[in-house]
């Protein structure tokens, strides 16, 4: 049997222990043991021998520190009420508008997705301070909750992102580049997003009604007072990007400033305090389990000489290169259906990375080519929190909205995927909407 044979046997075995609910950074290191093992003629010592580095190769990477870091950002942010100052300023611009305040909850969203990197714990916190105002104003429950689950996606698309540093850990891509790489995508997801929210409640006044009109002066005032909530943004993406800070310092710096705003404007106290620490703590060491399970799952694939045969193969087929494109986004979309963001990323650029760095897109260098597919593959993984049947977003948002059925909420977050197809396939045809501010400020 071929080492090609053997790998994808090892890939459908994957497959169905994640249906069957195996945690994913255990499958993935017994399915890459698995694979060792048989490509060493049965043999367990050079198993062993791995195993003896593989821990401390992968973690004494110094980039990792970045996840716990960026972790800590948002819990900060999470448990100091800064969320909640956030909406109301937004809130208090574009609340009284039809809609306007679930374009207040998407662009909240987006604004603490750029403190926090975190879709599930955006999704989270913006639902808890967002829903009441919505349930208020009788919103509609399949908009009110399509339009938090889908604006939770953002934690990921505004950087920084945890989904984006793995990227670059697996690439050895610049961190700095992704990030900047992401800030216009972003930024159209978010304004997709109030789109769509605008044209339902323009279809259907009374999803959306509008909400009360703030006085200009009250708005001035709450924009000042999540001015320094930005200002972390911006000291934290401009520091990466510029080079003043390596990747690791600018987040320590962004996660100081979150933990000394939430105390002094949030009024966070020494048992927020611990409650963030611990949290941040927990989501870490489940992230670096996966990272674990998927570098035994890198191994065991790359003894069998898969990947390599796999892109070699698509190199030499002759297959359009846009159809090649469009196949991995339809298996990314696929793997939305049993696995979340992270593990998709883990899994699957170890593969598809190779092949998609093998072929011409409207001759792209290999750098630019890097950093736009590692945007797609964000836009794409992103999807898959808000489609069923995993759809973790909307399963968070649903827990929340206790009195919304959850076929509700997959209805409500249908015109939102129309608006992810649409931005994804201009992604793919203008890759100059990833690449402007990368190549502007000199990347």
């Amino acid at each position: 049997m071929s080492g090609m044979q053997i790998g994808l046997i090892l890939f459908a075995v994957l497959m169905v222990l994640l249906a069957l609910r195996v945690h994913i950074g255990i499958a993935m290191f017994m399915i890459g043991a698995c694979g060792f093992v048989v490509m060493n003629e049965y043999s367990w010592m050079p198993l062993l021998y791995s195993l003896k580095n593989l821990a401390y190769a992968r973690f004494s990477n110094y980039d990792l520190a970045v996840i716990p870091l960026f972790m800590l950002m948002g819990q900060f942010a999470t448990n100091g009420g800064l969320s909640r100052s956030l909406f109301t300023c937004v809130n208090n611009f574009v609340g009284h508008f039809r809609g306007g305040v679930a374009m207040a909850a998407v662009g909240a969203c987006a604004a603490f997705g750029a403190i926090c990197g975190s879709s599930l714990a955006t999704a989270a916190t913006m639902g808890q301070v967002a829903l009441p105002e919505l349930k208020r104003y009788n919103y509609s429950g399949s908009l009110a909750t399509g339009a938090l689950a889908a604006g939770g996606t953002l934690g990921i698309m505004i950087p920084p992102s945890v989904p984006l540093v793995i990227y670059a850990v697996l690439t050895q891509e610049s961190i700095g580049k992704l990030f900047m790489a992401a800030i216009i995508p972003g930024l159209l997801a978010m304004l997709g997003y109030m789109l769509v929210i605008r044209i339902v409640v323009t279809l259907k006044p009374e999803a959306g009604p509008a909400g009360a009109r703030v006085p200009l002066a009250t708005s001035l005032r709450s924009l000042l007072g999540v001015t320094p909530i930005l200002l972390v943004f911006v000291v934290v993406i401009v520091g990466i990007y510029d080079g003043w800070a390596n990747p690791t310092e600018a987040a320590s710096i962004g996660a100081a400033a979150c933990g000394i705003l939430a105390v002094v404007t949030g009024g966070m106290r020494l048992e927020g305090v611990v409650k963030s620490l611990v949290s941040t703590a927990e989501a870490t060491a489940m992230i670096f389990l996966v990272l674990l399970g998927a570098d035994m799952l890198n191994s065991g694939l790359a003894v069998t000489q898969m990947p390599a045969e796999l892109a070699q193969w698509v190199q030499t087929s002759g297959l359009p290169p846009l159809s090649v494109i469009f196949a991995i986004l339809l298996i990314y979309i696929f793997l939305g259906c049993v696995m979340d963001s992270l593990s998709m990323i883990l899994l699957t650029i170890p593969i598809f990375y190779p092949i998609v760095m093998g072929l011409d897109f409207w001759g792209m260098p290999v750098e630019d080519k890097s950093v736009w597919f590692g945007i797609l593959a964000l836009m794409v993984v992103e999807i898959g929190l808000v489609h069923p049947p995993v759809g973790m977003n909307i399963f968070i948002i649903n827990k929340i909205a206790k009195d919304v059925p959850v076929m509700e909420t997959f209805k409500g977050v249908l015109p939102f995927l129309a608006s992810d197809l649409i931005r994804t396939i201009l992604l793919v045809f203008f890759p100059i909407i990833s690449l402007y501010l990368v190549h502007t400020f000199g990347g």
